[in-house]
């Protein structure tokens, strides 16, 4: 990294945002690493009631760090958020910490930190709201399903959300302070970055993707992730955001739907009625009406849901304008 670059990193507070959760085996090499490339960054662990040491290793990794400079002010902390859940972490890490610049990354050593100035500078010189650090690695890296799934969900956010990102479900990212500031954060869990990446989309903020190696984990380093129950969690996720960003779209589509039935069953009524000038069917005729009433409800649903969204997207972005860094 140059002297020109070293100076803007510099020249901001960098936040790097670590959720902790049972990782005493890789939690230090994380902090090191960090500490070896941006010595100048604030490290915060947020602990997620590790059963494990992994909080006292990091409070000895403190009080190490403040005995080798005793003069110097110390750019570790550790928290601790009693709510389970990724998301939980990200909430109150976003809540509690004043920077320039967000780092968050996992604490399993699986990420390239060695990217970071780079990504750092890509992520300055763009004027981004979020970089996105793409996983590329072999399928071989990944458990059982989590490949397959992490490409389905991906797939499935360019189709409904109009997205270019290709790895929705990243942990590695970095963030500007207003999109930090506005971001909702309604998750709890691993479907977080789902919703990190839908917010960043539905609010046309400045994006942008790179890659990054993405190492195996250590054999005494076990995931977190479950590859059905967090799945499900994250197909709950997309499909609630895609009802609340895009209300249009969904019922727009329900409402076509209810209509297409509507008109299949009730033209051939018409025009037997046109024939004979007699309703022979009824039943079908009822049902065709049913359907053209609840097409109108939807049509009419959808109309009313946009504008609501509408509004709240007007008000999130309002709120990302009035975010100002902290001097």
């Amino acid at each position: 990294m140059s002297t020109q670059e070293c100076n803007s990193l510099q020249n901001q507070k960098i936040a790097i945002i670590i959720p902790c959760y049972n990782e005493e085996s890789t939690i230090i090499q994380v902090i090191d690493e960090i500490l070896a490339i941006i010595p100048e960054s604030f490290i915060y662990v947020f602990d997620n009631n590790s059963t494990d040491n992994s909080r006292k290793f990091v409070e000895s990794k403190i009080h190490s760090l403040k005995a080798a400079k005793p003069s110097s002010f110390c750019n570790l902390f550790v928290y601790h958020v009693s709510t389970q859940g990724k998301g939980a972490v990200i909430r109150e890490a976003f809540s509690l910490i004043e920077a320039d610049v967000y780092v968050m990354i996992d604490a399993d050593t699986q990420y390239d930190t060695s990217i970071l100035p780079q990504a750092l500078k890509i992520f300055t010189e763009q004027k981004l709201d979020m970089l996105n650090i793409a996983r590329s690695a072999e399928n071989i890296v990944y458990r059982l399903g989590h490949s397959f799934g992490n490409k389905m969900f991906s797939k499935l956010a360019q189709i409904l959300f109009r997205t270019r990102i290709n790895d929705i479900l990243s942990g590695y990212r970095i963030f500007s302070y207003p999109f930090v500031k506005s971001f909702p954060a309604h998750s709890r869990g691993f479907e977080i970055e789902t919703e990190l990446t839908v917010f960043a989309l539905q609010q046309h903020l400045r994006c942008h993707e790179i890659q990054a190696s993405y190492k195996s984990r250590p054999e005494f380093s076990h995931s977190k992730l479950s590859t059905f129950k967090d799945g499900f969690k994250i197909s709950l996720m997309m499909l609630n955001l895609l009802f609340s960003e895009r209300p249009l779209f969904v019922f727009g589509l329900l409402s076509a739907i209810c209509c297409s039935f509507s008109l299949s069953l009730g033209i051939p009524i018409v025009m037997e009625f046109l024939e004979t000038s007699k309703v022979l069917r009824f039943p079908t005729l009822f049902v065709s009406v049913g359907f053209g009433v609840v097409s109108i409800i939807f049509g009419v649903a959808g109309l009313l849901a946009y504008l609501v969204q509408k509004g709240i997207k007007e008000s999130r972005y309002l709120a990302y304008l009035n975010a100002k860094i902290p001097s």
